[in-house]
């Protein structure tokens, strides 16, 4: 399990930034993301408020339920249906292919409250990477995380930050205890 030591932990906020701006990702990024179907301004609020209803109406066999707050929100209403494909190879690892729908991850209460809870926050399903190997999560400071197979990891202070990681195939760092 993780703890309060990971680099999520030591994080502020998430930065604030001009959603409309056109310098807002890396030139690749940017174009990947343009080719998916996003564009500065994007924001379709309705489809990220049935995302939240059907997350919050949803219980496990186990009773564990879903947290949803605002910045998950409005990041499914910036990106939400959006499956983005990595611009070229990557510069430390391969890139992925991202999708962001948060009921992909409507299965994972207890994974991600169990996460959230050894990082002191609250998780939220983002999405996954699109071969489905790692789900995404989001806290309510707008910090990503993926979870596979592998371990959990911490994959940016921002989804700005982490879309840019996966697409541009940087190495994330792995969440550890201290």
């Amino acid at each position: 399990m993780t703890s309060a030591s990971t680099p999520a932990a030591t994080g502020s906020a998430s930065a604030s930034y001009d959603r409309s701006s056109a310098t807002r990702f890396p030139v690749a990024v940017d174009s990947a993301l343009r080719t998916a179907g996003w564009e500065p301004g994007r924001w379709d609020i309705k489809q990220a408020e049935y995302w939240a209803g059907a997350l919050r109406d949803h219980t496990t066999p186990a009773g564990h339920r879903h947290t949803v707050f605002p910045a998950a929100v409005e990041a499914w209403a910036e990106f939400g249906g959006l499956t983005v494909t990595a611009p070229g190879t990557g510069r430390q690892i391969a890139p992925v292919p991202v999708r962001i729908d948060p009921l992909t991850g409507l299965h994972l209460a207890r994974t991600f409250a169990d996460l959230g809870r050894a990082l002191s926050t609250r998780l939220c399903p983002l999405g996954v990477e699109a071969d489905g190997d790692s789900h995404l999560a989001i806290d309510a400071e707008g910090r990503v995380y993926g979870i596979d197979h592998s371990g959990d990891w911490y994959l940016g202070a921002s989804l700005d930050d982490a879309l840019a990681l996966l697409l541009t195939g940087l190495q994330p760092t792995r969440l550890t205890t201290a």
